[in-house]
């Protein structure tokens, strides 16, 4: 049997990219939401994936809620453990997230910048967008931790 250079790079492919794929997969898994960070966080904004900050930041983030981004977002004590342990047990900790970005704010990290890179500026401050934290206003199923990029709608 005399197999072509495209039949031989299909069959390559068959094996070596599912595990690829896997192993992406997992570093990327959604974790699913907590109901008390949806409901408490998710009031104000996207419930961010915990995965999309490490532990340091989410940590820092938890510990002056009182102060959030110039809001008062103080939590009872038992919330705000709940909350904070939940943060910490899934916060990211693959290469792209290890990286605590300026403010530890999810906008200015490294990975968000690369992934945004294509975004037009204007488009940042269209009516309905109004700031790139404002994931929702593109990503139809934020708010669930789902970004899939073909998902993806800029508002005009």
């Amino acid at each position: 049997m005399r197999f072509r250079f495209p039949a031989l790079l299909c069959l390559v492919a068959l094996h070596v990219l599912p595990g690829a794929a896997r192993a992406d997969d997992k570093a990327q898994a959604r974790v699913p939401l907590l109901p008390a960070y949806k409901q408490e966080c998710g009031s104000c904004h996207t419930p961010y994936p915990p995965g999309m900050l490490p532990a340091g930041s989410w940590q820092r983030l938890m510990n002056k809620l009182g102060q959030h981004y110039g809001t008062d977002a103080s939590l009872d004590d038992a919330t705000q453990k709940q909350i904070g342990t939940w943060l910490a047990a899934n916060a990211g900790t693959y290469k792209r997230v290890r990286e605590e970005p300026p403010q530890d704010r999810i906008t200015k990290s490294a990975w968000f910048i690369r992934k945004h890179d294509e975004v037009p500026s204007a488009a940042w401050t269209r009516a309905a967008v109004k700031t790139p934290a404002n994931c929702g206003a593109c990503h139809p199923n934020a708010s669930e931790g789902a970004f899939n990029e073909h998902d993806v709608r800029i508002p005009r």
